[in-house]
């Protein structure tokens, strides 16, 4: 078996999106520089951005001709109108398109698309 321990996100500006998501999960900031930051989360499990100077806002849900979304992150909560609360006050953004009636569809501050569900 092979465990997975992070993911890695492009990002424009990786320190203040991996502070986002420190403070949406309660995680702790780990590497933290103009290039690479890392959210650290339990299990030692790992959520990096590293710097990308053409870094394009994906498109949700996606449309010809647009950058497309390469992959979103699913997050379990407890309370879906407390988690929207929570992650609109940090700047996250609830998309248009939403396909099920128990789960949110979010774009984080640089346009990665993130989801809650129940």
């Amino acid at each position: 078996m092979i465990p997975l321990k992070g993911v890695v996100l492009d990002a424009p500006e990786p320190r203040k999106l991996a502070r986002f998501y420190c403070e949406l999960l309660g995680w702790e900031l780990g590497d933290d520089d103009e290039t690479w930051a890392t959210a650290t989360g339990p299990n030692d499990t790992k959520l990096s951005f590293q710097a990308e100077p053409a870094y394009r806002t994906p498109t949700w849900p996606s449309e010809g001709g647009k950058q497309q979304m390469q992959l979103h992150l699913d997050f379990k909560v407890d309370d879906l109108e407390a988690a929207h609360d929570h992650a609109t006050s940090l700047g996250a953004r609830l998309q248009d398109f939403q396909p099920q009636p128990d789960v949110r569809v979010y774009a984080d501050p640089v346009g990665h698309i993130f989801c809650f569900f129940v």
